[in-house]
């Protein structure tokens, strides 16, 4: 893991020194949007915007799923990144090329946007082939344009982030987001014991709450899904297979909640989401690509999982009909 600084790759881990060993996640840098409407420098269009995404990282991974959703794969083209991620970052490969501007490193895409870019170079991106720049790379925000802005290309599918329920949403997305996706990176890179503990008691402390909420209604925000499931699956589908090891989160499995495990399943389940999941890239690349947590690179069996088992959360197409 590395950073630009003014266009230049520098290949550094985090800094924890100045913050007491306490992981803190940067923020994206680019931030339009795309839209409708006259004023808009990024209108949607079929066959205009790319989307540069990994297999393994849950952040992207949020981008594949509403793209799966919405069915958009024909209207957003997507380039994967090769899931080790060593001295270059983000790279490409012969099995995971840039099928559209033909680089060899996610950084040469950052800096054919912005030549002085300064920061992390992350997934997911969307690039766009009009301006041939940047549109965004912040994933919660890319969520919400797969949700609405190209409808008029999209799949029937449920709105999932309907006006009704945009406080709530944003509501459980905030916990979420701060204890448990970030939360689990927080555990797994802090650098001291005050640290790590902190995060993981917030990390577990959460699971417990959204356990509970689970056995009180089928998904988080009632009786529909909505964005802030799709937001916290990527991290639980990940839990037992990487986090609950790697980065230390081993209180307890994802299968030792009833109520998150059968969650967990029913999204899996849900027709489009299993071609957006690929569990041995995504082990290889935590595994095998964060040197100072695992020097020797060595990937572990992998846990058994039944995803595929029985849940006891509602049909996914019994919402359909509501758009």
């Amino acid at each position: 893991m590395g950073l630009l600084v003014e266009g230049v790759w520098h290949d550094r881990w985090y800094e924890t020194r100045s913050t007491g060993g306490r992981f803190v996640r940067s923020d994206a840098q680019f931030r339009e949007s795309v839209s409708a409407g006259d004023d808009t420098a990024f209108a949607p269009a079929p066959g205009r915007y790319h989307l540069y995404a990994a297999w393994a990282c849950p952040w992207a991974h949020r981008t594949l799923i509403f793209r799966a959703l919405k069915g958009l794969q024909d209207v957003v083209s997507v380039s994967i990144v090769s899931p080790l991620m060593l001295d270059k970052g983000w790279s490409f490969d012969a099995d995971h090329p840039d099928t559209l501007l033909g680089h060899d490193q996610l950084s040469q895409v950052y800096v054919a946007a912005q030549a002085d870019y300064s920061g992390r170079v992350t997934v997911p991106v969307l690039w766009d082939t009009h301006t041939q720049s940047i549109v965004n790379n912040e994933s919660s925000e890319i969520i919400r344009m797969f949700n609405r802005a190209f409808d008029a290309w999209a799949q029937p599918c449920p709105d999932l982030c309907p006006a009704e329920l945009l406080h709530a949403i944003d509501a459980i997305n905030e916990r979420v987001y701060h204890r448990v996706n970030n939360g689990v990176y927080r555990a797994g890179f802090a650098t001291t014991q005050q640290a790590y503990d902190e995060a993981v008691t917030a990390l577990f402390d959460e699971l417990d709450h959204l356990d509970a909420l689970l056995g009180q209604q089928p998904w988080l925000c009632g009786d529909r899904i909505t964005e802030a499931d799709w937001r916290l699956f990527p991290t639980l589908l990940r839990f037992d297979p990487v986090y609950h090891h790697h980065f230390k989160c081993s209180r307890r499995r994802l299968r030792d909640y009833p109520n998150l495990w059968s969650h967990t399943r029913a999204l899996y389940q849900v027709p489009g989401i299993r071609e957006t999941v690929n569990l041995p890239e995504t082990r290889l690349h935590y595994f095998a690509s964060h040197e100072s947590i695992n020097p020797h690179r060595i990937v572990p069996i992998a846990p058994e999982l039944d995803l595929e088992g029985a849940h006891d959360r509602p049909r996914w197409d019994a919402g359909l009909t509501d758009r």
